[in-house]
């Protein structure tokens, strides 16, 4: 039997551009086991100098509006123009079993069959909106492999839209016409945090549909004051099927990174969102360290009951945890 391949090999590997080790990598990085943590950091931190450099894409869209077709076929147009390209796509996972569809390469066919292409399809696990814990890592790894566009593709369901939207440099939002109100199933904060919005299917009957909502959206973008005075979302129609509108799409994307490259903004939100992946793990600890021992985890449930039924407020329950935390930690002789 073939010996694991140590952490220096995993990392010249996937700077080499080795597809298996790129696919161990991650692996590593994604299991939940303890005693993988420890090595899977050690690779990020060898690999993080080789990161950062490609374009991060989030897009999300309603179960039904057409997300892996158009990240297909826009991943398709960006393979002919030599550019690599990885999608991390997450999936729903069954809340009763943790088991996963596992489909967009199936789902991606034209740009699974592509050498220059990398389709990671990752279970949610129950996080947050069906936002993989580890995506955020998986991204380090394809990126330091040489991949220079990322997509980030997700369920469209839950609170996961701001969730990507906070770890990549733009954020695209597919909507799908002709189903009724055009405003309906979409949330105010969703089109705040977008980048762009892209009216999906604008062909054959449809197509009339699509004008009609381009209209609406334009003009409810317009009450809106923009999340950056560098740029303006705009709203477009585009079709997956036929390839129309989708060299557009990616012109914009090219537009917005260079706007926000001149003014600076690119960088500011590389880097407030570096800070904020650190505040999201630090409170994920915190939070796995209070269930860990057990005295807390009974005296949560019981505040858990004061605080439902009015007798505590929530910020003395939090307070008394905290006091907890402290004397369990003394006592285990890790506090300063």
């Amino acid at each position: 039997m073939a010996a694991l391949p140590t952490i220096a090999e995993l990392a010249r590997g996937v700077r080499a551009g080795d597809r298996a080790m790129l696919a161990r990598a991650i692996t590593l990085v994604e299991s939940a086991k303890g005693e993988h943590d420890a090595p899977a950091q050690e690779l990020l931190q060898r690999l993080l100098p080789a990161a950062g450099k490609a374009h991060r894409i989030g897009i999300t869209g309603v179960p039904g509006v057409g997300k892996s077709t158009v990240i297909d076929r826009l991943g398709g147009n960006l393979v002919k123009k030599e550019h690599r390209v990885a999608v991390l796509a997450v999936d729903p996972s069954s809340t009763r079993s943790g088991g996963s569809i596992l489909g967009d390469k199936t789902r991606m066919a034209r740009l699974a069959r592509s050498g220059q292409a990398f389709i990671r399809p990752s279970p949610a696990s129950g996080t947050l909106g069906g936002v993989a814990r580890k995506t955020r890592e998986a991204m380090v790894l394809v990126e330091a492999a040489g991949f220079d566009v990322v997509i980030v593709e997700t369920v469209g369901v839950g609170q996961s839209e701001a969730a990507v939207a906070g770890m990549v440099d733009f954020f695209l939002v597919l909507l799908l016409a002709g189903a009724g109100d055009d405003l309906q199933g979409i949330k105010r904060g969703i089109i705040e945090i977008a980048d762009m919005i892209a009216i999906t299917k604008a062909d054959g009957d449809n197509r009339a549909h699509a004008m009609k909502a381009l209209a609406t959206f334009q003009g409810a973008l317009a009450i809106l004051r923009p999340g950056s005075a560098d740029w303006i979302p705009p709203v477009m129609t585009i079709s997956a099927q036929t390839n129309c509108g989708l060299d557009e799409l990616w012109a914009k994307i090219v537009e917005h990174r260079d706007r926000m490259t001149a003014s600076g903004a690119f960088a500011a939100r590389r880097r407030a969102q570096a800070a904020g992946w650190m505040h999201d793990l630090l409170q994920a600890q915190l939070l796995a360290t209070l269930y860990r021992d057990a005295a807390l985890g009974r005296r949560i449930g019981e505040l858990e009951e004061e605080v439902a039924a009015g007798k505590r407020t929530p910020a003395l329950a939090v307070a008394e945890l905290m006091a907890m935390l402290g004397l369990a930690r003394r006592r285990q002789g890790r506090a300063p």
